[in-house]
């Protein structure tokens, strides 16, 4: 016994020992489990049975042994039985000729078992050579129609099937391949390939994990080569097939004479290398091999999982190499998605048509006088795209749909640019965003009903990107117009202030134009107003800066005497201040929030009675004061009403001081806080950041900042 012989049978017992042992514990597996994990869980069982009974004669007599040819036609029996009930069901019957050709597998397997049995019986004929051709052609036969029933029960398993139930079907393709490799090879050379042979039983071992990886609740998803790999594997076979053309070739010219081997040879080498260089240099031939290989390897053209992540990669500008707007990435991802070397991406024209507004490798494409000057498509186009939500094939339109296009009203500067393959219209909730011209690819081809699907489904996906794209401008267009409108009428309000301060100061002119010191406080008023103005001017430009931005150190007390001296000519006003108060903020922030709360003290106050403004440190802040002994607010209107815009007890107010006043000492850091009473006054409190308070504050976010 050689080395080989002795590892055979090392192998063949433990191929014994293993499919026993999945025996036992198939059995052992409790059968409701089992009947929900897999169909035909009995047959299963019977399978790993036959597989152990087929390995005993290996390991007793031998792999090419008559009695493992017996044992093996057992097994064959079992695998077919599982091979019928687990990929055909009463719903999706197997087929009559697949239901004949089973039946033909299992009698013919039938009858040379009895066979070997009777012979067995009338004196130990197995041993005999006579027996051996006839049980090699039967293990032969069954080994084609197994792989025959293997390929149609795949094709025609439900994607509900698992993956583990499918690797037991490639196991026994495998193995079934194997042995018909053997056997043919003995059959075409006249010798026994002794050394495949005795590896049969390390073949075997290799389904032994597939019977328990079966069993179990795991592996839930059919398993499918994915798009590449098998382009790949068909590339693979392809070289596979020339190599063995090759070989052919030789051995034909060899067994012919002379010198052809080598002629025949050199002559596939040159045919090889000359579609290599024309598939490599050639995109019109690399396009129709793989619309070639798409049409007749696959099930669907496009492989709808790459294909998709790619198209929603490139609308979101990742991994795109155009990097440029939405409009372009939009045309650049439907033109790769069919192949398209250029594309046109039309929009919304003021006229209600649609005008090229972005090309994707189309040269010229936005150039004015490119197609003519009359790239637009009409209204009335417009409008039969949206209404029929058609894909128009402008070669099917070309080759003589006249009607279709008067219908659809087409322009004639598209049918007559003959680059122009296809018209996508890019549709939102039934409305046209925008409108895709793809160009014809490298390999022509027919549009067919999945190329219509994925475009269209492709469109309502661009055009919901393009939509979202159109809200977000006119939002942000809207929240400038409303940010705009928000400072008018802020300073709507604060031009009614000055007015009414103005039309006091016209009317006490009348009276007392002839005291200097009037027209001292004149001067000074009318110049303090225009310096308003002009700042309330400044404050509607855009650009505007912020008061969070211009916060900084500001002295309380020439700020509230400044307040009191403006107001004094109208009211009698007081200001207390402490010391060298200063507070962290705005200057003129702080000066407007204070002037107003004391013009609303004043309109509140009788005249014989003054409003005082008192301010000092309290807590880590600033408070400054306003108090009056007017008519007061009662406490709802405090919480409901007082900064509530637009809400005035006013006859000509806006509503909008306390709002202003409030929304001005908040981005400071401060607030305000109102304690009134009616009948007796109010008293306005704002508080602000001290200046040692707002200062590390400051240099805090600074320190984040950086």
């Amino acid at each position: 016994m050689g080395p080989l012989s002795a590892l055979s049978d090392l192998l063949a017992a433990a191929a014994l020992a293993g499919f026993a042992g999945a025996t036992l514990w198939l059995l052992a597996r409790p059968r409701r489990r089992m009947a929900a994990l897999m169909p035909a869980p009995r047959w299963l069982i019977a399978a790993a049975a036959a597989t152990a009974l087929w390995c005993l004669p290996v390991w007793l007599f031998g792999p090419g042994s008559n009695e493992a040819l017996v044992g093996r036609m057992l097994r064959d029996i079992a695998w077919l039985g599982w091979l019928g009930a687990t990929f055909w069901t009463e719903r999706a019957p197997m087929s009559r000729p697949l239901r004949l050709i089973r039946r033909l597998l299992v009698t013919i397997c039938v009858v040379a078992t009895a066979a070997a049995a009777v012979a067995q019986a009338s004196g130990s004929l197995l041993a005999q050579p006579a027996m051996a051709p006839g049980l090699a052609l039967v293990a032969m036969i069954a080994a084609v129609g197994g792989l025959l029933l293997v390929d149609s029960g795949v094709r025609h398993g439900s994607a509900g099937l698992r993956m583990p139930l499918l690797a037991v079907a490639g196991g026994f393709a495998m193995l079934w391949g194997y042995e018909l490799n053997v056997q043919l090879i003995g059959a075409l050379t006249g010798q026994r390939a002794t050394t495949l042979l005795l590896l049969s039983p390390a073949v075997a071992l290799l389904l032994l994990p597939t019977f328990v990886i079966a069993a179990m609740d795991i592996g839930r998803e059919r398993m499918r080569l994915s798009r590449t790999a098998a382009m790949r594997a068909i590339v693979l076979l392809g070289a596979a097939a020339y190599l063995v053309l090759i070989g052919l070739a030789g051995a034909v010219a060899r067994v012919a004479g002379g010198d052809y081997g080598e002629l025949a040879q050199g002559l596939f080498l040159c045919v090889a290398l000359g579609a290599g260089g024309l598939l490599f240099l050639s995109a019109r031939a690399r396009a129709w091999l793989s619309v070639t290989i798409s049409k007749h390897f696959f099930e669907h053209r496009y492989d709808y999982r790459t294909e998709w992540m790619r198209f929603t990669a490139t609308l979101a500008e990742t991994g795109t190499e155009t990097g440029g707007s939405l409009h372009r990435r939009t045309a650049e991802a439907l033109a790769e998605l069919t192949g398209s070397p250029a594309a046109l991406l039309m929009l919304p024209d003021a006229q209600g048509g649609f005008r090229i507004a972005e090309a994707w490798r189309w040269p010229d494409a936005l150039d004015p006088e490119a197609f003519g000057g009359e790239a637009a498509l009409s209204l009335r186009c417009a409008f039969m795209l949206q209404e029929t939500q058609h894909i128009v094939d402008l070669d099917a339109l070309r080759r003589g749909g006249g009607q279709m296009a008067e219908d659809l009203a087409i322009p004639a500067w598209l049918l007559a640019e003959e680059r122009a393959w296809v018209v996508v219209p890019l549709l939102h909730f039934q409305r046209m965003i925008a409108a895709a011209v793809l160009q014809r690819p490298a390999a022509a081809r027919a549009l067919d009903w999945e190329d219509l699907d994925v475009l269209r489904i492709a469109g309502r996906q661009a055009a919901s990107y393009l939509a979202e794209s159109q809200s977000q401008a006119a939002l942000s267009e809207a929240q400038r117009f409303d940010e705009f409108n928000r400072r008018f009428a802020f300073i709507m309000h604060d031009i009614k202030n000055l007015a009414s301060q103005l039309s006091l100061l016209a009317r006490n002119a009348e009276r007392h134009a002839d005291k200097p010191e009037f027209r001292a406080d004149m001067v000074a008023t009318l110049k303090g107003s225009a310096g308003r103005l002009s700042g309330l001017l400044a404050r509607l430009s855009p650009r505007a800066p912020g008061r969070a931005a211009e916060a900084g150190r500001v002295l309380i007390e020439p700020l509230l005497s400044a307040v009191a001296e403006e107001r004094r000519p109208r009211h009698a006003v007081f200001a207390g201040c402490e010391t060298g108060l200063a507070a962290w903020g705005d200057a003129a922030a702080i000066g407007q929030i204070v002037r107003h709360l004391v013009d609303n003290a004043i309109d509140a106050s009788p005249p014989d009675r003054p409003v005082q403004i008192v301010a000092a440190s309290e807590a880590g802040q600033v408070r400054i004061e306003v108090i009056d002994e007017g008519r007061g607010m009662t406490r709802d209107f405090v919480q409901r009403e007082l900064f509530k815009p637009f809400v005035s007890t006013k006859v000509a107010g806006f509503g909008l001081g306390a709002f202003e006043a409030l929304q001005l000492a908040q981005a400071m850091g401060g607030t305000i806080e109102v304690a009134s009473e009616a009948g007796k006054g109010s008293c306005f409190a704002l508080r602000l950041p001290h200046t040692d308070a707002g200062a590390r504050s400051a240099e805090a976010v600074m320190k984040e900042a950086s």
